[in-house]
């Protein structure tokens, strides 16, 4: 019988989430994309473009990272700048769709100022601009930096520089946890179809490495939730919405609990504010960054820095943002001569450790030798823990 892990006696308090609630409500209109820009200081600027996927499923996850990012690189203008010069922040927003994230890309090739894109979120969004990229073979390649990726490909152009760790070292992080307490098999969920297809191949891999048997569950989401009364354990991947409407739809009998273990696409402060969780489920989230709570420095300056900036309670993907743009700052600031995409692109491809207030990214060769996953859980009474 698995037994969950003991919760911490504090009891944090939830903060209030207006915004989140309106963008439960809220899709991005139209195809093409928005660019917004920080206002930088006078001089001549250096551009860093950040693309977003601002699509009603991923939102929630891309606005939360947006706001850290943004948070990260005021502050850098604050204090001076990258190498003397002041950072344009260009923020290129698009709807999901191929089009507009084709738009998107050839907005930022043709920003003249741009050296590198940085933070590009969600996870189709920066796997879709890679392959964009390596296929376009023309000009000085923009380098992708922290970008909110979750496989393990290795890109043949060598222009992407992922710091996060994949939906494979968390789902190993959530099942050695799990499978020190007895934890021999589980249901998986997926999103969506397409969700399945992107994702499917790692689960596998993580599943066999440590030796528990995955049963993947029906697709349609009524026909899944009917199957995950079976499971005491299920995997969740997908986004916040696909989760609420597949665990509102699980029906226990009384005693029975369930427990869900979704991946970092999962943003909890929204999920608990949305209605119709079910009693006697919990959901386990991993996070690819430290505890928002965590005493590190990095996450103290990314919540002082939301304070002072932003009406926004702190949240795990606003701190990957704040780290994606804090990572790109340390990286080009160790390119040799004039900063440009050329130079840009041969600091990063250097791949020198990095250590940005308690988060390191370490490196093996092209691959990182570290990846920082932590757990957060949201309990059937709305309570966020961890």
């Amino acid at each position: 019988m698995f037994t969950p892990p003991p919760l911490p006696s504090k009891r944090p308090a939830l903060p209030s989430l207006s915004r989140r609630r309106w963008l439960q409500c809220t899709a991005l209109a139209g195809a093409a994309p928005v660019a917004w820009s920080a206002p930088a200081p006078a001089g001549r600027a250096v551009t860093i473009a950040q693309i977003a996927d601002l699509s009603a499923a991923q939102q929630d996850v891309s606005r939360d990272f947006l706001t850290g990012s943004r948070a990260a690189w005021q502050e850098l203008n604050a204090q001076g700048g990258l190498a003397g010069r002041p950072v344009q922040h260009l923020v290129l927003e698009t709807d999901g769709s191929a089009a507009g994230l084709q738009a998107a890309w050839h907005k930022a090739q043709a920003t003249a100022d741009c050296v590198a894109l940085s933070g590009c979120v969600g996870n189709a969004a920066a796997a879709g601009l890679a392959t964009l990229q390596a296929r376009s073979g023309t000009g000085t390649p923009l380098a992708q930096v922290a970008p909110w990726l979750h496989g393990t490909e290795a890109w043949p152009d060598d222009t992407v520089f992922d710091i996060f760790p994949g939906y494979q070292a968390q789902i190993a992080h959530a099942l050695k946890t799990l499978a020190s307490m007895g934890v021999q098999d589980m249901g998986v969920a997926y999103g969506s179809a397409s969700i399945q297809q992107q994702s499917q191949a790692e689960i596998a891999r993580a599943a066999q490495t440590l030796s528990v048997r995955m049963q993947p569950l029906p697709l349609a989401r009524r026909d899944a939730a009917r199957a995950a009364q079976r499971h005491a354990l299920i995997l969740f991947v997908g986004g916040t919405p696909e989760l609420h409407d597949f665990t509102r739809q699980i029906q226990l009998p009384p005693g029975r609990q369930c427990y869900v273990v979704a991946l970092a696409d999962v943003n909890l402060q929204v999920l608990a504010q949305m209605k119709g969780m079910p009693h006697n489920t919990s959901v386990i989230a991993t996070q690819a960054v430290p505890l928002i709570t965590s005493p590190l420095p990095v996450v103290r300056a990314y919540r002082s820095a939301l304070a002072r900036l932003y009406d926004e309670p702190p949240t795990p993907l606003g701190l990957a943002g704040f780290i994606a743009a804090r990572y790109t700052a340390e990286a080009l600031a160790r390119a040799e001569g004039p900063l440009t995409r050329a130079s840009a692109l041969a600091a990063l491809r250097r791949r020198t450790d990095t250590h940005i207030g308690g988060f390191t990214v370490a490196f093996q060769g092209k691959r990182r030798a570290n990846a920082y996953v932590t757990q957060t859980m949201l309990t059937p009474d709305g309570r966020i823990v961890g």
